[in-house]
């Protein structure tokens, strides 16, 4: 079990208290320094006291876990996903439809590297996004295979 793995174990246990859940975790090594990342979400967005309190509670918890899960010095971060959250699992892209995505993709669709738009529709082969092009409203399936990354974005 990595890192990651061992500490999705425990703070999810910890989420009992809250109103929110665990949208994500990172564990990563930036310059000499290494960083644990949770990101929290609820309906109605995240406060900062929300995150200060959730932030407390986990530190207080890994601190007490035998054997230590992050034996040596790191910087833990609790924080909203954010407006233009990813979205990376399945969960996360139905809970998306309807929603104004970003794509990015491996290879060009159409001619087009990346969309954005309405979240129309999700398959398990595919997704269907409407989008503007131009003065026209076009739709486009897209196979899932081929995007790289997605993410919740804010129309202008």
């Amino acid at each position: 079990m990595n890192t990651v793995e061992r500490v999705k174990n425990i703070v999810e246990s910890l989420t009992h208290n809250f109103d929110f859940s665990i949208f994500d975790i990172e564990y990563v090594k930036e310059g000499s320094h290494w960083y644990l990342r949770i990101y929290i979400d609820k309906k109605g967005g995240v406060s900062l006291n929300d995150c200060t309190q959730f932030s407390e509670v986990v530190s207080a918890a890994l601190d007490k876990e035998e054997p230590d899960p992050i034996p040596h010095a790191y910087f833990l971060e609790v924080s909203s996903p954010g407006a233009e959250r990813p979205l990376k699992t399945d969960e996360q892209l139905r809970e998306a439809v309807g929603s104004y995505i970003h794509i990015s993709l491996y290879q060009a669709v159409e001619g087009q590297n990346t969309y954005e738009g309405i979240l129309e529709e999700l398959q398990a082969e595919t997704l269907t996004i409407s989008y503007q092009d131009k003065t026209r409203v076009k739709e486009i399936s897209i196979p899932r295979k081929l995007i790289s990354k997605a993410r919740l974005a804010i129309k202008f």
